[in-house]
């Protein structure tokens, strides 16, 4: 635990199938690594939609998962819930997680909704321009991965770093700017694979070195839903193409 920390703490996020388990949902899984990394004690509650439960209703009415219980207040909006989490869990007490370089915010960020525009498309004759639509955004993440940042080049060395080999984002650390990335990254690899049988290039070794990072650490790969929930959750959101 990193702080002395008195007020509860309770993050409520998606159900699974099962009505148990974790499900899919990028905003639930990037709050929980983000707590995880801030080495805060905390309770995660899955919740079952399809049930409507009570707590719902008593907590947060007309809001659906993820929201955060801290003490008695709910908060529910998945951007300000993070924000609040920076800031009241800050240095020294608990790591800082905002990345230093804002090109890793953006980073990464059009790949999901290029991937989502490629799986929900049920026109054969389009499906080719909308790969490459998700392919031009893979690579330029790709590129991103590969280019050095201002801390890896070294001014007084004779030798220039021309290619990266940083483990995340913004550097060697897990950053909010991960958590956000991560998740979504993680549903286009599993779902583009079982509906469109298209598979990240194994060229882009930026993309693929950060995955292997990625799921060699416990905040993320024990905040995964299992691959078949991601295949359950877009089982009705891929289309046949035709």
């Amino acid at each position: 635990m990193a702080q002395e920390q008195q007020e509860v703490v309770e993050l409520f996020v998606r159900a699974g199938s099962d009505g148990v388990s974790i499900g899919n949902c990028p905003f639930s899984q990037r709050l929980f690594m983000v707590l995880w990394l801030k080495g805060v004690t905390f309770n995660v509650t899955t919740i079952d939609l399809k049930k409507k439960p009570l707590i719902l209703n008593d907590l947060a009415p007309g809001t659906l998962p993820p929201f955060l219980l801290f003490g008695t207040e709910v908060k529910t909006d998945t951007n300000k819930i993070e924000e609040f989490l920076e800031e009241y869990f800050c240095s020294p007490r608990c790591p800082k997680l905002a990345a230093r370089n804002p090109e890793s915010n953006s980073a990464g960020l059009d790949v999901f909704a290029k991937f989502s525009a490629y799986i929900k498309n049920p026109n054969l004759s389009m499906n080719a321009t909308l790969e490459k639509g998700l392919l031009k955004a893979l690579k330029a993440l790709n590129e991103y991965f590969m280019t050095p940042l201002p801390y890896e080049i070294d001014e007084n060395c004779a030798e220039e770093v021309t290619e990266s080999n940083r483990r995340f984002l913004d550097g060697d650390e897990l950053t909010l700017a991960d958590c956000n990335l991560l998740p979504k990254l993680h549903i286009v690899k599993v779902a583009s694979k079982k509906y469109r049988n298209f598979e990240i290039p194994q060229e882009f070794t930026g993309v693929w070195r950060y995955l292997t990072n990625a799921y060699a650490r416990e905040e993320f790969s024990n905040t995964c839903p299992a691959d078949y929930e991601i295949e359950y959750a877009y089982a009705s959101v891929a289309k046949q193409l035709k």
